[in-house]
């Protein structure tokens, strides 16, 4: 037996606890120490071994952010988590975006606010205009220029005149006839705020604290220095043992609720504007259209901005936290800002807002499908072990409490599977009292129906996380992106191909990438295909590279361009929608399709892990799949299920040494990880391919008798609980009870248990005897080992979701079948 396998197999079952999820841990009310003290022990027993302290909206005014009091109480959480050996990632804000320190930052020095640059248009007279300055207090102006409008948003960007001006105003005369304005260009505080953390503190509220000029490196040095060094003065001896990471939220350059029209700025920016190859009169066009140049012109502002935001921010951030020997961890604003990871020593993302879910094709269109990816694969080109996903904010369908285990699971695939593999749910809340319980909702935790059985969800994030870290990805298709643009459309068909892509940044490519046997090669990965969705977003110094590439042997594709806009013809393939890309690419790369039958809703990721492969595989669809995976790696393969932990030989056939077949069955909801060790090749661990068949024995869907904690009701046919009569809202626990006679022969390979439809959490005994929990459909159990001729005992306790308490929902709740009693045959 290989020894890497087995230690990889013993580290499988028993992950590290280095990759325990680390959640966001709302502090949002009064602290104790002794609860605080309470909850540590409460998450580490459910295999929780990490946190992110998050003071939170509700936090008491009697402990100010970052005063004395309260960093007595950080102490004391970090303190305790050090003696269970626990993990901690601290919080750069007091709530959020990042960056102002909770408002302190600005009342520390006034001209540290948030400032951006607005327009004001004055439309003009055919015999001239004479236009004073009104300027606000701590307002500048940048420019004065005069556009010849051709509509009410478009101007003729070619007569654009810059003024001169005095210090009293602007003097203009038309040079021709047209319908001229005179713009001003004033640098000015946003009014931007943040949220803070005590009540009063919200979006529009008095008391919202004000946001900080990010742009501005005296500014974020001022934050540094309120934040970060007064966590380091209270707890320096954690630093690089029990606190890992510093995490920054989602930095705002205009802040929240800021005045309408802005455009992000800062004092003397125009300097930098300038130097970067843009133009003054190109400052009309970022309100303005202006024909074909319009999106040149904004893309260079926007990067200037974001060149600018990554220097005086992330790169001061990051020199800090590396000179205090921890790391810098989570995420900038949009869901495809690649470009703004460079800095983070553990680049991340979030999931919120169900931006991403299960229906509607979410999964796959639109910016925010590209999330997963863009954590993951700038943490492979740049060498960096973690990847962290903030998930499950505000994920609820139907209503905040309404996320589901069901749903959880899903989004916890959807990141796995894109290589994802530091998950930090958002959020455990300290506190659920009164208005805190809707404050950004659900608590995914502690205060959610699933705690009992949380240790299941610790340790399969703990098994995911450990898989894709410290293997290399195999795919051969890099998809060009952009460093704040990452192309889903043309990814779409490669996901529902099984055709495994990383997108590669085009600074990347210029830079860190090299040349090699018809590869584009950078970190571990290597690729043999380049596909461009956009080829007009490609800088002119990038196509030296990529003709070199396609010169090499590389294969090139490119979705068409419009008419007209031909790109330079290098030896590249055109189609016209990225639905072609798909068989030209497995043409191409003399590759079969992977999965048979086909099915859109499979994911696949191949990793290599110590010598040994392993296809992870998802399914983000609704139905089960049944069918065959077809690879050309070879030896001895095995199916391993992440959720239990179990193993079992694959059944599999090989054809002629080339490749082999390996069957399998994944359910909805479900991952399963193929791993396959190329030293036991030729042992003969193959067998032949069986299919599962499950025949239906026995229906016991009616006469059930159903008991809360105090009522006991008779139900002739099962139903959701909240068509009776007061149960509408009700959120709780129900049980299910009845006798049932087997009297089939037990020569089946297995007795199963099928309860149909159930919402949410289940619980089943068999003669006194507990088989087990599930949390999301199918709900079936094996009860092969429990069930017995005659006369059977049947007890099921089903939990449904807080939603209908907490958001006054009335979503389908408790036992709702058919409950089936099914035979499993295995046929050759």
């Amino acid at each position: 037996m290989n020894n890497t396998l087995e230690s990889l197999k013993q580290q499988f079952v028993e992950p590290p606890e280095e990759f325990s999820p680390i959640p966001f841990w709302f502090w949002n009310d009064e602290l104790s120490q002794e609860e605080i003290i309470r909850q540590i022990h409460d998450f580490h027993s459910k295999e929780v071994n990490g946190f992110v302290i998050h003071p939170r909206m509700g936090l008491s005014h009697e402990t100010p952010y970052l005063s004395d009091a309260y960093m007595e109480l950080v102490e004391v959480a970090v303190s305790e988590a050090a003696k269970l050996g626990m993990s901690i990632i601290l919080y750069d804000e007091g709530m959020y975006p990042s960056g102002s320190a909770c408002g302190k930052v600005v009342q520390q020095n006034s001209e540290f606010a948030s400032r951006g640059l607005r327009m004001e248009e004055h439309p003009c007279g055919r015999d001239g205009i004479r236009i004073s300055f009104d300027l606000a207090q701590g307002e500048e102006m940048v420019s004065v220029q005069a556009v010849l409008k051709l509509s009410d948003d478009t101007i003729a960007h070619e007569r654009t005149i810059n003024l001169d001006f005095d210090q009293d105003g602007v003097s203009f005369k038309e040079p021709e006839i047209g319908n001229w304005s005179v713009l001003f260009f004033i640098e000015t505080y946003s009014k931007g705020t943040i949220r803070g953390v005590h009540q009063g503190q919200d979006d529009g509220e008095p008391d919202s604290p004000l946001a900080a000029d990010l742009l501005n490196p005296k500014a974020v040095q001022a934050f540094i220095s309120l934040t970060h060094e007064k966590y380091y003065a209270w707890l320096s001896k954690y630093f690089g043992s029990t606190i890992f990471a510093f995490f920054t939220d989602e930095p705002d350059l205009l802040g929240r609720e800021h005045r309408h029209g802005l455009k992000p700025w800062t004092h003397r920016f125009i300097d930098e504007f300038l130097d970067c190859g843009n133009h003054e009169q190109n400052l009309p066009v970022l309100w303005f259209e202006a024909g074909e140049e319009t999106r040149k012109i904004r893309s260079a502002y926007e990067m200037t901005v974001r060149n600018r935001l990554a220097r005086t921010y992330y790169k001061q951030l990051a020199d800090w936290c590396e000179g205090h020997n921890i790391g810098l961890t989570g995420h900038p604003a949009a869901s495809d800002d690649i470009g703004l990871l460079e800095y983070f020593h553990i680049p991340g993302q979030d999931v919120v807002w169900r931006y991403i879910a299960p229906e509607q094709d979410k999964a796959l269109t639109g910016v925010h499908s590209t999330m997963g990816k863009c954590s993951a694969d700038s943490a492979r080109h740049r060498n960096k072990r973690r990847n962290l996903n903030e998930c499950f904010g505000v994920c609820g369908k139907e209503s905040g409490w309404a996320l589901n285990a069901d749903n959880i699971k899903w989004y916890l695939d959807w990141l796995f599977v894109r290589g994802v593999n530091l998950i930090s749910p958002h959020a455990f809340y300290y506190s659920i009292r009164d208005e805190r319980r809707d404050e950004r909702p659900p608590d995914v935790g502690p205060n959610n129906i699933w705690w009992p059985e949380y240790s299941k969800f610790s340790r399969y994030m703990k098994r995911m996380s450990w898989l894709m870290t410290d293997s290399v990805n195999t795919a051969e298709v890099a998809v060009l992106a952009h460093a704040d643009y990452l192309p889903w459309q043309i990814a779409k068909p490669l996901y529902e191909n099984q055709i495994e892509f990383n997108y590669l940044e085009e600074e990347l490519l210029d830079g860190l990438s090299q040349l090699e046997d018809g590869e584009i090669r950078i970190s571990k990965q290597r690729y043999k295909a380049l596909l461009i969705e956009n080829a007009e977003k490609v800088q002119s110094s990038s196509w030296t590279k990529i003709e070199a590439f396609v010169n090499q042997g590389g294969i090139l594709i490119e979705i068409s361009a419009e008419e007209g806009k031909k790109t330079k013809e290098i030896g590249q393939l055109s189609v016209n929608n990225a639905n072609e890309i798909p068989e030209l690419l497995m043409k191409l790369l003399d590759s079969a399709p992977l999965l048979q039958p086909a099915s859109s809703s499979i994911r696949i990721s191949c990793v290599k892990k110590e010598g040994i492969n392993f296809y992870v595989i998802v399914n983000e669809g609704e139905i089960s799949f049944e069918g065959m995976l077809r690879t050309e790696l070879k030896g001895g393969t095995e199916l391993w299920q992440p959720w239990t932990g179990t193993m079992e030989r694959a059944h599999a056939e090989t054809f002629a040494e080339t490749y082999q077949n390996i069957n399998f069955t994944i359910e909805r909801r479900e991952c399963l990880i193929i791993a396959i060790d190329p030293s036991q090749a030729g042992l003969g661990l193959h067998s032949s391919i069986q299919r599962k068949l499950m025949t239906e024995i026995l229906n016991i869907s009616e006469s059930w008798r159903v008991q809360d904690a105090v009522v006991s009701y008779e139900l002739p046919v099962l139903l959701s609980w909240t068509e009776l009569e007061g149960m509408e809202h009700f959120s709780g626990k129900m049980t299910y009870e009845k006798l049932f006679e087997f009297t089939e022969s037990l020569a089946y390979k297995g007795i199963m248990l099928d309860l149909g439809n159930a919402h949410e959490m289940v619980r089943v005994w068999i003669n006194g005897i507990e088989i087990g929990v599930r949390m999301w459909k199918p709900y079936v159990f094996d009860i092969t080992q429990v069930v017995r001729q005659g006369w059977n005992e049947i007890r099921v306790e089903v939990t449904n979701t807080l939603a209908n308490r907490y958001d006054g929902q009335s979503l389908p709740s408790g036992l709702i079948g058919p409950v089936i009693v099914k035979g499993l045959l295995h046929m050759n």
